[in-house]
């Protein structure tokens, strides 16, 4: 089979992003063919394409204009100028993404990409707990829906959760923190405070984190002599205990970078890893990952669909009033995080 020049010069393209090192050479030439098409109808349609750490490592590579966490995203999306983003991650993404952008289309590729954290907690649940703890501000982990974060005093990720709570507390002595329970117990303990008295939490979890095992990274520890493990802020205390490192995706990428180990152990969602090979080539690591369901819906294949023929009900729009609540929340954290 004879491979056109521009299958070609996108292959190496591909190639030179790490991406060869994720799959075979077969898949790249159909990995090629996508994405020359998708930065292509980019261009036509005036859209941009943004990507969570955590989607499938062609995507990032491949056609991303914008990757990284949250936080990352959330920053990157005040700035877009096109008039189309297409937000690979999951829903509660793109809603912020079209909450700091009103006026321009935002479209998620798979309407079922969700987040079993963000369905832990509604507006309603943030109410009744302002009611129960009056005065007591809400700081809201960005993992939940528009309607939630705009009942919410600030929102948090993981890059800045503890930042953002050390300032709360400074003038509150009460402070809640929801939905996610692991994370809120991982910053209880790192900020010396009492749960249930200084801070209130919410019993949200995340699939992907709360069912990594402490005893595998001991053994893993033990087999492996320098082995660092760097595990995820929304894992369970006791994996906590266990890893050298604890952080969001963006704050585990800066700590490989700046540290040298014999191996990298990522507790996460397997997507991290991939990326992580892909910008370090030379860094060994250790697989110790669990799959998203929701964020790996999305493919290439729905990304050019989406461009080509989007649906309405791809179409993710924010109430006007629940956006506005939301977007001073949002805003909040750029400024305490700062």
């Amino acid at each position: 089979m004879e491979i056109s020049k521009e299958i070609l010069k996108e292959m190496n393209r591909l190639r030179e992003t790490g991406l060869s090192n994720m799959c075979a050479e077969n898949s790249l030439f159909e990995i090629a063919k996508l994405t020359i098409e998708i930065n292509r109808l980019k261009k036509e349609k005036n859209a941009v394409i943004c990507a969570h750490v955590y989607q499938r490592p062609e995507i990032i590579a491949g056609v991303g204009d914008f990757s990284g966490d949250s936080y990352k995203l959330a920053k990157d999306a005040v700035n877009v100028k096109a008039d189309k983003i297409i937000f690979c991650g999951v829903h509660f993404m793109a809603e912020t993404a079209k909450i700091l952008n009103p006026e321009k289309k935002v479209y998620i590729p798979d309407t079922e990409a969700g987040c079993s954290l963000s369905e832990s907690i509604s507006a309603a649940d943030i109410k009744k707990l302002k009611k129960m703890h009056p005065g007591a501000p809400v700081a809201t982990y960005i993992n939940t829906s528009a309607k939630t974060k705009a009942e919410s005093d600030v929102v948090v990720t993981s890059a800045n959760a503890e930042k953002i709570l050390t300032r709360l507390f400074e003038k509150h002595k009460k402070v809640i923190f929801v939905p996610d329970r692991y994370m809120g117990i991982n910053l209880a303990k790192k900020l010396n405070k009492k749960i249930g008295k200084d801070i209130i939490l919410w019993e949200g979890k995340c699939i992907v984190h709360e069912k990594f095992n402490a005893k595998l990274i001991r053994e893993e520890k033990k087999r492996i002599s320098g082995l660092l493990a760097l595990a995820h802020s929304e894992c369970p205390a006791e994996i906590i205990k266990e890893v050298d490192f604890m952080g969001g995706t963006g704050d585990m990428m800066r700590y490989i970078e700046k540290t040298q180990a014999a191996a990298y152990m990522l507790i996460t969602e397997c997507a991290m890893g991939e990326v992580a090979k892909m910008r370090f080539p030379s860094k060994n690591f250790v697989s110790m990952c669990r799959l998203c369901p929701y964020m790996k819906t999305i493919t290439l294949e729905k990304v050019l669909e989406t461009l080509r023929n989007p649906k309405k009900e791809q179409e993710v729009n924010v109430e006007e009033a629940v956006a506005v609540k939301a977007k001073k929340a949002i805003e909040k954290m750029f400024e305490l995080a700062e």
